[in-house]
């Protein structure tokens, strides 16, 4: 105990001393500094662990044929995550961009302390031992706590918790891929963080200074080396937008796959009824198609540098397709088909991984096989660079798959060297995204809040209202009245009421009117009257009631089309809560955009 007060006198006297001798700007700046080392050095950590154990098991394997560990590792791997999450973490840790955003819309920016390092580990387990899935979400989501953990150490308020949790992620981005630029137009573009001069400044800061501690670490080269061979040429354009349509359908058909996985696993509770299946379908996969193991980027390096047919072959090594090249494209449009089913089943088993990696995977997959096609069967005339494709997929997946087409575009330059392709990659990214929302509206990321009314956006209005919480505006001081009541009681229970509007409930609580004072006030007086009209003669029906459940969004619906400046509040099972007035939520409103736009 006397440790635990020392350190909270150190810090005490450490933050009077910081609001003496440095403005809260500055110190901004300086948190910024310190989350893109730390983010730096968590990604760092993270790649370490994920290559040690896959190289631990893999190294020895036969490439001329079929390996059975295939079969054993992702089953072990996810079984062990599963564990380690039920029994040391005790929380859920899945979906880690999608908690991010569910921090910013609904629990002011902060993100629970096991966050700092348990989706490092996890993840770590889950992908080297084959998970199909992808590190980086849980190195953003580790990325993100330990900002918005940082941020509530040394007190900052709300808006800055936010800006925090951005820098986090941008540092993550930044880090684990070298490309400071992706980290910030993903911070933007994804997360929602608002593009002011007080918040691009630390997004800059953090994203230059993880990517710099990332290259002190792991060297200066790009994450996957790319040649450019073949300068893009103006009639390769329409293939351009072919390639994009192509990308934005696989990844609608990524998204809503990847959905109804999900939904299958959510519907059983033990959690060793969905690893059995789970790992069952992720090591048949793994087993049939070995590119699926892990990350996948030994197949995206493959294609970008590969010359000929048969170094593009040796993608099928370890698999029961060895040495048959003539099945190259089945192959690969069957990793197409099943890599969504592999990755679904990684996390609905129990393990821990993003969708970042397998975007770039099939990205790379769908754009190799698009030119490979091409190519084969001269459609149009023109060669198509197989290369040049496959690196343009990984930018319209990550664009149609996340609806980010600048982040696609920025990462995909970063990562690979690729500058000299800077057109056609965006016009694959645009394409893609534009396909892709005629079918989804929001991102794999977004959807889930969106539809429960808690995704905060760069629509300021709709972002204040999602900001603001029922529980904050609900009023409860309203006099409770029974329709059995008679007059003379109702007066009783106006005197002791500051109100104009009276609930009136049943014995079961639940609303079945409402007693205007209005409406009774030329017969309050009369006494005579008071034995003759009860309170059922006189309430009326509410106009609209207000569910528990609603988001800010439909509340300020339902009063616009009633016209009504106080509506009543109910649970779902219309017992009465309170009221909200109109008043109070645009106080409460003009107060969030306040705080919101600020600079």
């Amino acid at each position: 105990m006397k440790v635990i007060d020392e350190k909270n006198s150190l810090l005490q006297g450490f933050l009077r001393w910081r609001e003496r001798h440095i403005k809260d700007k500055q110190f901004v700046l300086i948190l910024s500094f310190l989350v893109g080392i730390c983010t730096a050095l968590a990604a760092c950590l993270l790649k370490f662990l994920v290559e040690y154990i896959k190289e631990f098991l893999t190294e020895n394997f036969d490439s001329t044929g079929v390996n059975w560990l295939y079969l054993v590792y992702p089953v072990v791997g996810i079984f062990l995550t599963g564990l380690f999450i039920r029994k040391v973490v005790r929380d859920d840790i899945s979906h880690g961009v999608t908690k991010i955003l569910y921090a910013i819309s609904r629990k002011q920016s902060r993100i629970k302390r096991h966050n700092v390092w348990s989706s490092v580990f996890a993840s770590a387990i889950t992908i080297g031992c084959g998970g199909s899935v992808g590190a980086e979400a849980p190195i953003v989501l580790t990325g993100s706590a330990i900002g918005s953990n940082l941020g509530s150490i040394f007190r900052m308020d709300h808006k800055t918790l936010m800006l925090l949790v951005g820098c986090g992620a941008a540092g993550a981005v930044s880090g684990i891929f070298k490309a400071p630029i992706a980290g910030v137009v993903f911070t933007l573009e994804v997360l929602m963080i608002d593009l002011t001069m007080a918040s691009l400044l630390p997004l800059l800061i953090t994203s230059v200074t993880a990517a710099s501690v990332s290259y002190l670490l792991t060297g200066t080269e790009a994450m996957f080396q790319f040649h450019l061979d073949y300068p893009f040429s103006l009639e390769r354009i329409p293939y351009a937008i072919a390639l994009g349509i192509f990308c934005g359908l696989v990844a609608w058909y990524f998204t809503r796959s990847m959905n109804w996985i999900e939904n299958i696993f959510r519907r059983y509770n033990n959690p060793y009824v969905k690893f059995l299946i789970g790992g069952a379908m992720l090591s048949i996969l793994i087993f049939l198609f070995p590119p699926l193991y892990g990350e996948g980027y030994d197949t995206i390096s493959l294609l970008l540098n590969g010359r000929s047919s048969a170094e593009w072959d040796t993608v099928m090594n370890n698999s029961l397709f060895y040495g048959n090249s003539q099945l190259l494209v089945v192959y690969l449009l069957l990793i197409i088909l099943f890599k969504v089913f592999a990755s679904s089943a990684t996390n609905g088993g129990g393990g821990c991984g993003g969708i970042f990696a397998p975007s770039l995977f099939l990205g790379c997959i769908a754009g190799f096989v698009f030119s490979y096609v091409c190519n084969e069967f001269q459609l149009g005339g023109t060669y198509i660079p197989e290369k040049n494709f496959a690196l343009m997929g990984m930018a319209g997946l990550m664009s149609g798959v996340m609806h980010a087409p600048l982040t696609g575009v920025f990462l995909i330059a970063e990562l690979t060297g690729g500058y000299g392709l800077f057109l056609p990659l965006m016009i694959v990214s645009v394409c893609a995204y534009l396909t892709i929302i005629v079918f989804e509206p929001h991102s794999i990321y977004s959807m889930r809040l969106a539809k429960s009314g808690e995704l905060i956006t760069h629509h300021k209005d709709k972002a204040a209202l999602t900001m603001m919480s029922m529980e904050t505006v609900i009023e409860t001081d309203f006099q409770v009245v029974r329709p059995d009541m008679d007059l003379a009681e109702m007066v009783k229970a106006i005197s002791k009421s500051g109100r104009n509007l009276f609930p009136v409930v049943d014995v079961r609580n639940e609303l079945i009117g409402l007693v205007i004072l209005n409406d009774i006030r030329n017969i309050m007086f009369r006494q005579e009257l008071y034995h003759k009209y009860r309170v059922e003669n006189f309430m009326v029906t509410p106009k609209a009631c207000i569910i528990t459940t609603d988001s800010m969004e439909d509340v300020m619906d339902k009063f616009d089309k009633t016209g009504s400046w106080n509506l009543p509040v109910v649970d779902e099972d219309n017992k009465y809560i309170g009221f909200v007035s109109k008043s109070r939520i645009l106080s409460t409103y003009r107060q969030v955009m306040v705080d919101f736009s600020a600079e």
